[in-house]
């Protein structure tokens, strides 16, 4: 009997996602990504080997299985075509049979690359923090309908038609606002045919491709990109992605109905991060901030920058359940806070007098609230080399134990380091 399972970031992105995926997939059969670009990075650690991936769903690293890039997703064709010769390289096979990507799918231009890099620049105060990558500009382009998708690239005459009219606005606005010289048209085009000629034997309707795999009951895993608190709708609007990076973006990003999905999956790191701008109530000071960024790695997959770390903010993950129907979590990266002798939880907002549990939509909100603690003896305990959830340390079972209780779900797996075998199933 298939199975549908859609796993999400449960707090602004960059919670272990990727080691996640690699487990599940043993079970399923598609793997699907649904939404994002090469902003996104999922790190894999197989034995001595480290993967990571920006557009390909981690499930290639597993044999025999399918992996999909959805038309919710916004493709680089250079990055991509780069990612295959890069798992190729390091012995994964990528052909035809276990790659599909929708022929739907938005194109990013380098003219997206360009005005994403220059409006970040041109902002100085109030930057969103972008990876400069064109995600936005982009997607700007699909909802204003001058897009262009993977199966234009298909129709040279139509193609090059619409790639005429969006240079000519894209040039005029790099000019006159950025002062940048502009794009040729047929440089661009004769590089895109080059792509497309690379990447045509992947290019399929999708949409057909996953309600048939249903139809002969493939589980399938739809594998989101970011957290929760970086979608569109959802985040913590304007420091977010430009995509609906919830559980609800795996039905519009991929076609598939929301009565298929059975099971939501929330990943979730024992403290919280973010990259980029955007509020943090419960960011550590500069210290602590070093101690466990070094420890945890908390340097992102796909540029390198250092990532913001603070406090678990259960405010945020309870609402993140809520806005995705998670029905379990795992929670990743217990291992990181093994050394401290007291460990904090937010477990409320004060803001103008009075104790919020929600996020409301003012713009100030989470930049003047002040959060409500919690404190918790730390178990001064090695958890690395733990092999079940019974021989943990007592107070960081108690520490799992509380989290469970404030964000009012269950908890499926806890992951104490980065390989496989350091995972272990909550009782």
């Amino acid at each position: 009997m298939s199975q549908v399972t859609v796993l999400v970031g449960a707090q602004w992105g960059d919670e272990g996602k990727g080691k996640v995926i690699d487990i599940l997939t043993e079970d399923v059969q598609q793997i699907v990504r649904y939404q994002g670009g090469n902003n996104a990075g999922h790190t894999v650690v197989i034995g001595d080997k480290k993967y990571v991936l920006h557009l390909i769903p981690s499930g290639i690293l597993h044999e025999g299985k399918i992996c999909v890039i959805g038309h919710g997703v916004v493709v680089d064709p250079r990055a991509l075509i780069d990612e295959i010769k890069l798992l190729r390289s390091q012995g994964i096979d990528v052909n035809k049979d276990n790659l599909k990507i929708s022929d739907k799918a938005h194109v990013i231009f380098p003219y997206h690359q360009k005005i994403d890099e220059l409006r970040e620049a041109r902002r100085k105060k109030g930057r969103i923090g972008t990876t400069k990558k064109g995600i936005g500009p982009c997607y700007a382009d699909k909802v204003a309908r001058v897009g262009i998708r993977i199966a234009d690239l298909f129709d040279k005459k139509y193609f090059k038609s619409r790639l005429e009219r969006n240079i000519e606005e894209k040039n005029s606005v790099l000019k006159h606002l950025y002062g940048f010289k502009g794009f040729s048209v047929d440089d661009i085009f004769e590089e895109y045919m080059e792509y497309a000629e690379s990447l045509k034997e992947y290019v399929c309707d999708t949409v057909v491709h996953l309600n048939e795999a249903l139809k002969n009951g493939d589980s399938i895993l739809f594998e989101g990109a970011q957290g929760t608190f970086l979608d569109v709708d959802y985040g913590t609007y304007p420091y977010v992605t430009s995509s609906n990076s919830t559980a609800g973006g795996a039905c519009t990003g991929a076609g598939i109905g929301p009565s298929r999905i059975d099971m939501v999956l929330g990943v979730v790191k024992a403290y919280t991060t973010r990259v980029g701008e955007g509020p943090f109530p419960t960011e550590f000071g500069p210290d602590l901030m070093d101690k466990i960024r070094q420890k945890g790695g908390e340097f992102g997959a796909t540029t390198g920058r250092a990532r913001r770390c603070g406090w678990f903010d259960s405010v945020l993950v309870k609402n993140s359940v809520a806005i995705n129907g998670i029905d379990k979590v795992v929670i990743t990266k217990l291992d990181v806070l093994d050394e401290l002798d007291s460990i904090k939880i937010c477990v409320a907002y004060k803001y103008k007098g009075k104790e919020f549990c929600t996020i409301p939509g003012d713009p100030r909100f989470l930049d003047e609230c002040e959060p409500v603690y919690e404190e918790h003896p730390g178990w001064r305990q090695d958890t690395s080399q733990v092999t079940s959830y019974d021989n943990l340390p007592e107070n960081a079972k108690k520490y799992l134990g509380r989290i469970r209780e404030l964000i009012g779900t269950d908890i499926m797996l806890v992951s104490v380091g980065k390989s496989r075998k350091q995972t272990l199933m909550y009782k």
